[in-house]
């Protein structure tokens, strides 16, 4: 059991930091092509903090686990809103600009609609969702690029020197090694752990594997709190979520669909359906309709979503 646990850890290190550099390295291969800092932020970002729970379900779906690749996708969307973007606005609320939310906030619950079409009415991911989602993220980055298109790149800080394009490149390439490696020991290991604790995989993907995935999207949002740039680790959230359900789910759906899993039940139904799904659909909108509304978040909406998180975690661990 203390083997899988390290294991388990050394894969959310390798994640983290494979995560870390890869952004760092996609950051300054955009920034070499001269692309504005708000369309490197809105795309290369947001998939590079979002390539762990790429990795995580694809390897999980292929592997045969549905449940983790399913689970981790709505418990990352869960705990980017409820946890990682309540931190942001509990200790630093303040107003956003809503012309930037609009278009990931839109995308995000069309997403979320074929999600509960999926779940609702026919109880399985077959292919052709899995390739419509992956569609709907090709119809997002292009309505992003076309967003950017006439918006000027901001002059750099003469301080900020240009990363060399050789060390760019190395950064990408280890990146990417770290996350794929890191993904597969936080599956196969998690998977162990579950087996051994008794605890079924879906609520271990729901809530550790969301957690570790989601790692990166935390240390961009702390990293944006210190810097004062709150609104920007909340583009870089409901971004990353938009991904969550159009790439890392389009993704492992459609090499390898599977059915609703069902591993509990509240109240005599599959919890997935009366927990999981309403639980995401209910903090994001939490989350960005008052920052659509009103152009602000306060202290007591962050608040709010940590309270939801918190019991979403203990009623997981008591089904």
């Amino acid at each position: 059991m203390l083997i899988p646990v390290l294991l388990f850890i050394v894969g959310l290190l390798f994640l983290i930091k494979g995560g870390d550099w890869f952004v760092d390295g996609a950051s300054a291969l955009a920034r070499r092509f001269h692309l504005p800092e708000l369309l490197i932020g809105a795309t290369v970002v947001s998939i590079g903090t979002t390539l762990p729970e790429v990795m995580v379900s694809t390897m999980s779906a292929l592997s045969g686990h549905g449940e983790i690749a399913y689970g981790n996708a709505i418990g990352s969307v869960i705990c980017n809103a409820a946890l990682i973007a309540a931190i942001t606005i509990a200790v630093r609320p303040g107003r956003v600009d809503p012309k930037t939310l609009k278009t990931p906030v839109a995308f995000f619950f069309a997403a979320a609609a074929i999600y509960c079409i999926a779940a609702y009415v026919f109880g399985r991911f077959t292919r052709v969702m899995g390739i419509i989602m992956l569609a709907t993220f090709v119809a997002y980055m292009a309505v992003n690029v076309l967003q950017m298109k006439n918006t000027p790149a901001g002059e750099q800080e003469a301080s900020e020197e240009e990363m060399p394009l050789a060390k760019t490149l190395i950064l990408l390439v280890l990146g990417a090694v770290l996350i794929a490696v890191g993904a597969n020991l936080l599956v196969d290991n998690g998977t162990l752990i579950a087996q051994a604790l008794g605890v079924p995989e879906s609520v271990i993907a729901l809530t550790f594997v969301a957690l570790g995935t989601s790692l990166p999207e935390l240390v961009t949002a702390i990293t944006s709190l210190v810097k004062g740039h709150s609104d920007l680790s909340l583009g870089n959230v409901v971004g990353a979520n938009v991904f969550n359900l159009v790439l890392v789910s389009g993704m492992s759906i459609t090499l390898a669909p599977f059915t609703i899993p069902q591993s509990a039940t509240l109240f005599g139904i599959n919890s997935s359906l009366v927990l999981d799904l309403p639980v995401m659909l209910a903090v994001m909108l939490i989350l960005t309709v008052p920052a659509l509304v009103k152009g602000k978040l306060n202290r007591a909406q962050g608040i709010l979503l940590l309270a939801i998180y918190a019991a979403f975690c203990a009623v997981q661990f008591t089904l």
